[in-house]
């Protein structure tokens, strides 16, 4: 099985017509059938986008009218980060199960207004400033690199955009491949967090291991492990290997992402780690061993 999408999964472009949009969206059809079925522009509705190698796709005025027109459960967003939070409000309206926003630089304010319309819908978001999801040999939405993919067992949740694709990379060559890589993203308001990713691969009966890989910054990773430890103590566990980024970053240092940063004596990668440990995730000394730590704990 997969989490959250698979080969039926049919899915809109918000920013199309753009040069990111347009560049990965062909990744995206390239990629095992993955169903993109149409673009949204407010002043281009009625056109056609065409590929470099001649793909096309329609384009509709709105998010609404994309998903009567093509039954769409899906929404990628590539749109700038000054009309991003309004792509995703729409989407939201019009009530798209599951969007994804690859958009770095949205204001915090702007996606503070976002979560709040979000909490009110019944609609989930990845993202923003994240690389997206992939189930491989089924579905890629966003900008990770489908080759380094193989279908599998491990379950990879990840803050970070580059080390989701080295642990992929990693269980792809250790012969374990995944069942779906989902990048959460680095900014402090955000859709989806560890927790609701975890629970969905705990339920998931082929994901049999898991790699987690957080950040310093904020306290996810210490809520994701109480929620592993809550969990097991209802016996629900399954092995797992993590990682935290950013174990040299000094006090007040923003690391990467916007919301990798320690402050106040909070969120640094020492308390994330003892925390990760506690609740059985075996933590990677580097993320070049990602791979290796995972085949350890599984081989007890």
């Amino acid at each position: 099985m997969s989490i959250l999408v698979n080969k039926d999964t049919k899915i809109i472009v918000q920013g199309l017509t753009g040069k990111t949009g347009g560049f990965h969206t062909e990744q995206a059809l390239a990629y095992h059938g993955t169903q993109m079925v149409a673009g949204v522009h407010p002043t281009k509705g009625g056109t056609n986008w065409t590929g470099s190698h001649g793909e096309t796709l329609p384009i509709y005025g709105s998010v609404a009218e994309a998903k009567e027109r093509t039954g769409a459960d899906a929404t990628v967003i590539y749109v700038p980060p000054a009309g991003a939070a309004d792509a995703i409000i729409e989407a939201i309206e019009a009530e798209i199960p599951f969007i994804t926003c690859i958009t770095e630089g949205i204001p915090v304010l702007d996606m503070v207004r976002v979560k709040a319309r979000l909490d009110r819908s019944n609609s989930r978001l990845l993202g923003p400033n994240c690389p997206g999801i992939l189930t491989p040999n089924e579905c890629k939405i966003g900008i990770m690199p489908g080759n380094i993919f193989s279908k599998g067992s491990v379950g990879v949740v990840s803050r970070s955009g580059t080390l989701t694709y080295e642990a992929v990379f990693q269980t792809t060559n250790a012969g374990l491949g995944q069942t779906t890589a989902v990048g959460i993203g680095g900014d402090p308001v955000k859709g989806t967090e560890f927790i609701d990713v975890l629970e969905m691969f705990l339920a998931d009966p082929e994901t049999t291991s898991i790699i987690m890989i957080g950040e310093i910054g904020g306290g996810a990773e210490e809520d994701a492990a109480q929620f592993l430890i809550d969990e097991a103590k209802k016996g629900r566990s399954k092995p797992m290997a993590g990682f935290i980024a950013g174990r040299t970053a000094p006090a007040g240092r923003t690391m990467g992402h916007a919301g990798a940063i320690v402050s106040g004596g909070k969120g640094d990668a020492e308390s994330k780690i003892a925390a990760m440990e506690a609740a059985g995730i075996r933590v990677s000394p580097s993320p070049a061993r990602l791979g290796h730590t995972l085949l350890e704990v599984l081989k007890g």
